[in-house]
């Protein structure tokens, strides 16, 4: 490129997207004088699902601004908690996250998966059919314009992406009311309802269950509810939500 030369500078939380010489602070950058901020920004690596306000000259500007010669262009990094106008908050996650989906589920966040590679395309189209905010680690996954909301996954550890989503878009906690294997709702069944469903153990030692909406799938609190419990005790005292 033989256009303007710019100074370009990324928040401190987008400089794991952008080469190791840029990571330091202002560096120079030559555009081709044709190209949208946005554009530039999305070539050095940073999904513009992260980018937040961008600034020229200290001033506010559109991703559409074309940078002039001379120009020192901000970029930062998205407000939290974000928010996500035009559709009640609901999500998409790829074929790798699916133990985040189950954990949004358990704290009752309406968190679609898709346990098989569908494909980057049929993902994009699904989240711009149904307005779910896509969750991936896949930047080239972010980058299509067809999806309707997006938002890059920085942790490769279930409780640091946990903690990452619910911190940055804040939904409405409602632990113990949606299914972890499909996404429905759950309601209270009775006992004698659910019953065939049942192992004779499980039948003999437990009295309190729930049953998907959707799938039907039986719940009640095996030995593994303490581990499920501590992670929904954790998510609610420090994120808000009703434990019960």
């Amino acid at each position: 490129m033989n256009g303007p030369e710019i100074t370009l500078e990324v928040a401190p939380e987008l400089r794991l997207f952008v080469p190791h010489d840029r990571r330091g602070g202002p560096t120079p950058l030559v555009t081709d004088g044709s190209s949208t901020l946005g554009h530039v920004i999305e070539s050095l690596g940073v999904p513009l699902t992260e980018a937040g306000t961008l600034l020229v000259n200290g001033a506010p500007v559109a991703r559409s601004h074309v940078p002039g010669p001379g120009e020192h262009v901000d970029v930062r990094a998205v407000e939290r908690p974000q928010r996500v106008p035009g559709a009640p908050l609901r999500f998409l996650l790829d074929v790798h996250l699916g133990t985040l989906a189950r954990r949004l589920r358990l704290l009752g966040v309406d968190a679609a998966y898709e346990s098989e590679d569908i494909g980057d395309p049929a993902l994009a189209a699904l989240s711009a059919r149904e307005r779910r905010v896509l969750l991936s680690r896949d930047r080239g996954l972010l980058r299509r314009r067809e999806i309707w909301a997006g938002a890059y996954v920085y942790s490769d550890r279930p409780k640091e992406q946990l903690r990452d989503v619910l911190g940055r878009f804040a939904p409405a906690l409602d632990p113990w009311s949606r299914c972890t294997a499909c996404n429905g709702t759950l309601t209270g069944a009775a006992k004698d309802s659910v019953s065939g469903l049942l192992e004779h153990g499980t039948q003999e030692a437990y009295d309190v269950f729930a049953q998907c909406t959707e799938c039907s799938r039986v719940y009640w609190r095996g030995a593994h509810h303490g581990h499920l419990e501590t992670i929904v005790s954790e998510a609610v005292r420090e994120f808000g939500g009703t434990p019960a």
